[in-house]
Parts: structure tokens; sequence; C-alpha cells
């Protein structure tokens, strides 16, 4: 069902159009402008799948993913995934290379990386929830060895840094278009779960996270998991209600009253 006030913000001729069924646990799409298809991980079935755009056509496009969760591109085209299953963060490499960019902090395993961007200096943000391993369905049971975080790797070194610890499970994040403000789910904690932002400080450092917004609608908890920002500044996120006609996918305007 399509609400109402998604008519309010158009953008060209585009509608809500379901493109595919069949996944037993879509997440972490991610889009190929150079070739031109949609890629996604069915988590359970620890497969991923592509959607060409030329004709619609979906296939499995890796067998075996390790139960990978969030994707993206970095910019120069290679695919990035957050695995659950081995507990680390991948690139793959033009020649088909499996380069493995984390697998652990201060010498214990991730909990298990959840969700990936790159800012334009070639730093590679990801979230580290645990997720993963709290089940066997989505990765495999094992115990958390430490907090809960977001990292930053660096181009240059390829070490790992810290660039926060606030919250309880950081989840989905996305860079401003002008790469000035990150936006993160925190989806732990206490309610309302939403979604808060933080300045991006010389491109390297979190500082005055806040909330962005809250992810109660008509007295009902629901949470965010992915986001992204389009040029607009606009945030849109998948979202869940305790009802199931609550959310389903919204979409939040950064104007500049909501991150004071």
């Amino acid at each position: 069902m399509l609400d109402e006030r998604f008519a309010k913000y158009k953008i060209g001729n585009t509608f809500l159009e379901r493109l595919w069924t069949g996944a037993l646990w879509a997440e972490g799409c991610a889009w190929n402008g150079v070739g031109r298809y949609l890629i996604w991980s069915d988590i359970p079935r620890n497969r991923q799948m592509r959607r060409l755009e030329e004709d619609g056509h979906v296939s499995v496009f890796r067998p075996f993913s390790n139960k990978s969760n969030g994707n993206t591109f970095d910019f120069e085209g290679r695919q990035l995934s957050c695995e659950h299953n081995t507990r680390r963060v991948v690139r793959y490499e033009h020649s088909g290379k499996v380069t493995v960019l984390a697998d652990q902090w201060n010498n214990k395993p991730l909990n298990a990386p959840n969700d990936i961007v790159v800012h334009p200096d070639g730093g590679i943000w990801f979230t580290d929830p645990g997720y993963g391993i709290m089940g066997d369905y989505e990765g495999h049971k094992d115990e958390l060895q430490i907090k809960e975080a977001i990292y930053r790797i660096d181009p240059a070194s390829g070490k790992m840094q810290m660039v926060s610890d606030e919250g309880y499970k950081p989840n989905g994040l996305c860079f401003s278009p002008d790469y000035k403000k990150l936006y993160l789910a925190d989806t732990g904690g206490p309610n309302p779960r939403g979604i808060d932002v933080y300045d991006v400080a010389e491109g390297k450092q979190l500082k005055n996270r806040r909330r962005f917004c809250s992810m109660e609608l008509n007295g009902k908890m629901g949470g965010s998991d992915g986001i992204r920002a389009d040029e607009d500044g606009n945030v849109w996120s998948a979202a869940d209600g305790q009802e199931k006609d609550t959310m389903a996918c919204i979409f939040l305007h950064r104007m500049d009253s909501a991150l004071a």
C-alpha cells in the first residue's frame, strides 16, 4: 500500500513497483551504475541476487555469500559486503579475488558487520551490531566479545578506527549528500528507537550525536534499518512498526530545524 503522503514528493515519473519476490530475507540492496544492475543479499539462503535493468532478469549472483547482509560499491566500482557468518568485511576485486578488509578489533573477532558506506576520500565505514551471531538463521550463534560500534577503515593504511560506540545496536548508516553528516539507525535500546545524526569532522571522526527522528507513529514504536540520503538531502528508510499497517517505507526530509 502506498501512503498518500508520498504524493507530496515526486521524483519525475517514478512510481512504486514490485521488482521481485522469492527471498527468505532480502537485505543490503546496492546499485551498480556502470553495470546497470541491482544486487542484494538473501541472508538465510546464504546467497546474493542480481537484477539486470535491461530486461528485469533476476538470478543468483553469488551462491555462497557467507550470509552477507549490507552491500555497497566503492568509487572504483568494487563491491563491498558485510558477512555475518565469517564476521568480516570483504571487497570483491575486479579480478574476482576476495580481500578481507576487517575481521577483528583489538585482537577479538568482530560481532557481525551489518551495513557499510564509502566516503569520497576512500574511507570505508561500517556498523557492527552483532545480529548475525544472535542465532543461526542469519549467521551462527556465538558470543559478542566487543561493544557494538561504528568503524572506519583508512584507505591508505588499511587500519581500522572505532569512530563511535555510543548507542546500542548501530545498524543502517548513510552520509548526507555533502558528506558532512552521518545518519545512523540504532535498532536497540529503550523506546522509541530512531535515527540519529552525527557531524563528520575532517572526514574521519564523528561528533555531536543527536536524534534526527523518532520512528514512533500513531503512538506505536517502529524501527529503522537500511537508510540512504538522496541528492536533495531526504533520508529514505526501510522501516517497520508494531502493527502491520504502521509503516513500510518512509522518507524524512532533512530540515535545518530537525538537525539543530
